[in-house]
């Protein structure tokens, strides 16, 4: 829908507002200040709607001036990540939608995932992971932490390291990952 188009549409708009009202242009002009003639072109489509004459206008009908122009609804805003399910049976659920820069995924570890398999990877980057339930086992260099709900991580993945799920119930994680360089900013801490 073009500019024009959605201009076009103003004029039934006020027009309907005003019958449905019960309402004379000489009822609406008394109320808005505009003259009879603006309102009538204004309602034929002979004059192109302004911010000035539609402002007042909104006013008198109670209305928001999105209404008058009826502009298009915003895009999807929601992310349709398809989830991806490894042949280790770890599903990675994608939560941002482009290319590069820092990416989001939900990770969900079936239990006992991984159990004995305790080799660690290394790789260019940077990595944040919230616990959202359940447990994780994060091997990193030499040091082992089980991470249990609500609490973070983050780390250079240029150190190697290995994610888990040793445990009997599942565990799902929020992950950031981002270009090597960029590290997540926390601002605030849980009480």
């Amino acid at each position: 829908m073009t500019d024009d188009d959605v201009l076009q549409n103003v004029g039934p708009r006020l027009r309907a507002l005003r019958t449905e009202r019960g309402a004379t242009l000489t009822d609406v002009a008394e109320t808005t200040g505009i003259s009879v003639s603006t309102l009538s072109r204004l309602e034929s489509g002979g004059r192109r709607p302004t911010l000035e004459l539609l402002l007042p206008l909104a006013r008198s009908y109670g209305v928001a001036i999105d209404d008058l122009v009826d502009t298009p609804a915003p895009a999807d805003p929601r992310v349709h990540g398809r989830p991806i399910t490894r042949d280790d049976g770890m599903t990675m659920v994608p939560l941002t939608r482009q290319a590069g820069g820092l990416q989001s995924y939900k990770m969900v570890l079936p239990p006992r995932w991984r159990v004995d398999d305790t080799e660690q990877k290394t790789h260019e980057g940077y990595e944040w992971l919230y616990v959202l339930s359940g447990r994780i086992r994060l091997l990193l260099g030499a040091r082992d932490f089980v991470l249990g709900q609500g609490e973070v991580v983050e780390f250079d993945t240029r150190v190697p390291h290995a994610f888990s799920n040793p445990f009997p119930e599942p565990a799902e994680g929020l992950v950031l990952f981002g270009p090597q360089g960029e590290r997540m900013h926390v601002r605030a801490r849980p009480a």
